[in-house]
């Protein structure tokens, strides 16, 4: 699962773990490197123009900072260490007089399957990380209850609905609402270059579009199953549709003016969050979501919300 670290100076050790590891052109190249794929040592050592030596140090280092993972998966000669990103996020509060009046923090997990609505047109399917649920391109499909043990989606047109709780804003007043996924376009078989966009709403109110850059393979997707073909969809890009007072974002990049309070979270007794493709679209290329045990992120689809008491 995708990871936001809040760090203080009461956590003076850890703080002091992870600062030393980022303090490191070489490192930090190592994490850009991870930004959108994982992968082995020897891959790392190429790519930045480094002595393998060099490079399996400083992921050791990394991997102890908890900033990274590794795994041990078989390879040509033997078995290769292979990387991915563990932290997206490193929040850092040096201010410990208000340390504990900061804002809250509501997660919600949403399985893959448990969506309320949909309307889609092929090529579209579901997998579990058993096989396949049902057979593809039938929209009807989709309908199939053994849809909430989905850990991938996909259609070519349409948009799949969810229903998040949001009872946590008796609480307090929201102060910012994310939604995160590991998303990519939806072509035949794979295509990586082929862009798609892809747009989300929120209670009714169109946050924003991601133009998806392609639909990718070439490689395997780090939690893909082994009956799973190399031929097909292996992996997408972890993508987070973030609202707050100043407008709405995704990642860092500003991506219209609609702010949390358009939202209307507290009008209903649900959250409803839409992802699809519009009509209209300029680049109509599809959509593939990935659960936590497909691809190379291991988390479902992630609502955020922080609120004030």
């Amino acid at each position: 699962m995708s990871k936001i670290v809040d760090l203080d100076l009461e956590r003076s050790d850890e703080l002091y773990n992870i600062a030393k590891a980022l303090a490191s052109e070489v490192r930090l190249e190592i994490i850009k490197l991870l930004n959108y794929n994982s992968h082995n040592v020897n891959e790392i050592a190429e790519k930045l123009n480094i002595p393998t030596s060099t490079a399996a140090l400083n992921v050791k280092i990394l991997e102890d900072a908890g900033i990274i993972n590794t795994e041990l998966q078989p390879g040509v000669r033997g078995s290769m260490k292979v990387c991915s990103r563990k932290m997206d996020k490193i929040n850092i509060q040096l201010d410990t007089v208000n340390l504990h009046s900061q804002d809250n923090s509501f997660y919600i997990n949403m399985p893959l399957g448990n969506f309320v609505d949909c309307e889609v047109s092929p090529t579209c399917g579901m997998v579990n990380e058993n096989g396949f649920i049902d057979s593809e391109d039938d929209p009807r499909r989709f309908y199939n209850p053994m849809r909430t043990t989905a850990q991938l989606i996909w259609f070519y047109k349409g948009y799949i609905e969810y229903r998040f709780p949001n009872n946590v804003l008796q609480l307090g007043k929201e102060k910012l609402f994310e939604v995160s996924m590991e998303i990519c376009s939806e072509a035949p078989n794979y295509r990586n270059n082929w862009p798609s966009d892809i747009t989300m709403w929120v209670n009714g109110i169109e946050v924003g579009t991601w133009t998806s850059p392609g639909d990718f393979g070439g490689r395997r997707g780090r939690l893909n199953p082994v009956w799973w073909s190399d031929g097909c969809t292996q992996y997408g890009m972890l993508k987070t549709w973030r609202v707050n007072k100043e407008g709405s974002f995704i990642d860092e990049t500003r991506i219209s003016s609609v702010k949390i309070e358009d939202l209307k979270l507290k009008d209903d007794k649900f959250i409803t969050v839409r992802i699809g493709i519009k009509e209209d679209a300029e680049h109509v290329g599809g959509v593939n979501i990935f659960g936590e045990k497909f691809g190379d992120y291991e988390q479902n689809i992630v609502m955020r919300i922080d609120y004030s008491m």
